[in-house]
């Protein structure tokens, strides 16, 4: 079931809500067993042969879970680290044979010239995420941050519908306290208030903006999957509409989930944060994916050393780490490459800020124009990595840099010959050629690209709008939070005007749900 179709809008939502109210007057337990088993529909849904899967994955967890946190005052450290162990295996064989047993399979067709039949697994929606959510929990609990002991709770911290297909990866201890607060089991005009504005501005970005600037990336980009020529500015158009069709995208599901959420009460935590306002690739994933990043730090860069070991030991922790944060994302090379990429990326980032440091730098000070230059060419170097990302192969993402890069010369429309006027001559001497055809396509992709980047860019985030209501659990407040000139008047309020702007948008994004698309992190 999708956010962004009328069966949830319209059934799912409403019966949801009536419900958990309904039996939250009665027990907050019978309140918490109806939001599980909800959620659990919601999963359904989609393939309800995936059930099991899931619930069994819940009874593992929760199981090595309980016991880890019975052994705490009893149990030896060795027993307690095998069980743990036993449980992040349980969980990564799982992940693995569903996620990777074709990729493997056909890795070893390609190496060995081996013909072994593909197993055809289809992934389960949401695979990554209540993997990811439920390790999380096992190391939490091993550590004695998580003392969990009742299973409908549990359950509903795994499942719990908003954010249980794309994230964010959750901590048990951010969220399950927040059931304990008496005030969530009765409605809140605040929290329907909040909660539905910011739904509405993400329903806005992913079925108007995202789903209308996606025809034209998807065009050049199967354009090159089947190895057509391209020139230069259709490959710029297409790496540029899809890497705004996935930040809006992702943008939008991320803010419907804490929107969700807020109606119930909860608060999740924030998982985008203008990512392409950053400055370097550090910033950015500071910025893109909140949670993945914190769980790949916290789960997997620390242990292997962080940056205790020494500057060479910590270059490849992060390595390993973005690749690995690649692989998470799909099983292709397109995926390790794009990973691998971004850990270089950040290799080069630290490695800079050594060097200026070394040279007595304040990396606390800044100009406008070198935060504007450094802000470019972080969004260039994203540019790159998503064309690889998003290429169905790799020899389709090496035509798109060939392209990109001028390999297969310049071309434009010959409608705008005219428009170019005097200047037509010089471009023609300069080697541009003028084709019949592709005008409206070409002038369509670059009004898209261009309005979008000016929202990415240059208008607050739906964060910064509710800043004064905290819209997620872990708001930020940054230099980048805080509105300054005009648009500190932008910030929301419940007032009519504002009731009358989030009524437009909801009318926008409701009459676009004629053909539901699926969030493009669902296939992660």
């Amino acid at each position: 079931m999708l956010f962004n179709s009328y069966t949830f809008l319209f059934i799912f939502l409403p019966l949801t809500l009536l419900g958990f109210f309904f039996f939250a007057r009665v027990s907050r337990t019978y309140a918490a067993a109806w939001l599980a088993a909800a959620s659990i529909f919601f999963y359904g849904w989609w393939d309800v042969r995936y059930v099991p899967l899931l619930l069994g994955s819940i009874f593992f967890n929760y199981a090595i879970g309980y016991t880890l946190a019975t052994k705490a005052k009893h149990g030896s450290e060795i027993t307690r680290k095998a069980l743990l162990s036993i449980g992040i295996i349980g969980d990564l064989l799982l992940l693995g044979y569903y996620k990777y047993a074709d990729f493997f399979i056909q890795a070893v067709n390609q190496g060995l010239d081996h013909q072994i039949g593909l197993l055809n697994i289809i992934l389960p929606l949401g695979i990554s995420f209540f993997t990811f959510t439920q390790i999380a929990f096992l190391v939490d609990t091993f550590y004695g941050k998580v003392n969990e002991c009742r299973f409908i709770h549990y359950c509903l911290f795994v499942t719990y519908f908003p954010h249980l297909i794309a994230g964010p990866v959750l901590h048990h201890g951010e969220m399950m306290p927040q059931f304990e607060k008496r005030e969530i089991y009765s409605p809140q005009s605040i929290n329907f208030a909040v909660g539905m504005t910011i739904f509405f501005i993400g329903l806005f970005k992913k079925v108007v903006l995202a789903d209308g600037i996606a025809p034209y990336g998807n065009t050049i980009f199967n354009m090159a999957s089947r190895g057509e020529s391209l020139e230069i500015f259709q490959a710029w158009g297409g790496a540029l509409a899809y890497t705004l069709q996935l930040y809006f995208d992702f943008s939008g599901y991320s803010d419907m989930a804490i929107g969700l959420s807020r109606i119930f009460g909860i608060k999740l935590p924030l998982n985008f944060h203008s990512p392409y306002k950053a400055i370097n690739i550090i910033e950015f994933w500071r910025r893109w994916h909140m949670t993945l990043s914190r769980f790949l730090r916290d789960y997997l860069y620390i242990p292997l050393g962080g940056n205790r070991k020494g500057s060479v030991r910590r270059h490849f922790n992060l390595f390993v780490t973005m690749l690995l944060g690649g692989l998470w994302h799909g099983a292709g090379w397109t995926f390790v490459i794009w990973g691998g990429l971004h850990g270089f990326y950040l290799i080069i980032n630290h490695a800079w800020r050594s060097f200026r440091q070394r040279l007595g730098h304040d990396l606390s000070q800044s100009t406008f124009m070198g935060n504007l230059a450094a802000g470019a060419l972080t969004f260039l170097a994203v540019v790159a990595g998503w064309v690889v990302f998003r290429a169905q192969n790799v020899d389709a993402g090496w035509r798109m840099f060939h392209a990109m890069a001028g390999g297969n010369g310049v071309s434009l429309p010959a409608a705008f010959t005219a428009l170019l006027g005097p200047l037509g001559p010089i471009f023609k001497n300069a080697g541009v050629v003028f084709t019949l055809g592709g005008g409206k396509q070409f002038f369509m992709t670059y009004v898209w690209v261009g309005s979008l980047m000016g929202i990415a860019f240059l208008l607050p985030n739906t964060q910064q709008l509710m800043m004064h209501f905290e819209p997620a659990l872990n708001f930020i407040s940054d230099r980048h939070a805080a509105l300054r000139g005009s648009w500190r008047y932008w910030v929301w309020s419940p007032s009519m005007a504002w009731a009358i702007a989030v009524a437009f948008i909801a009318v926008a994004g409701l009459l676009s749900l004629s053909h539901p698309t699926d969030f493009l992190y669902f296939q992660f």
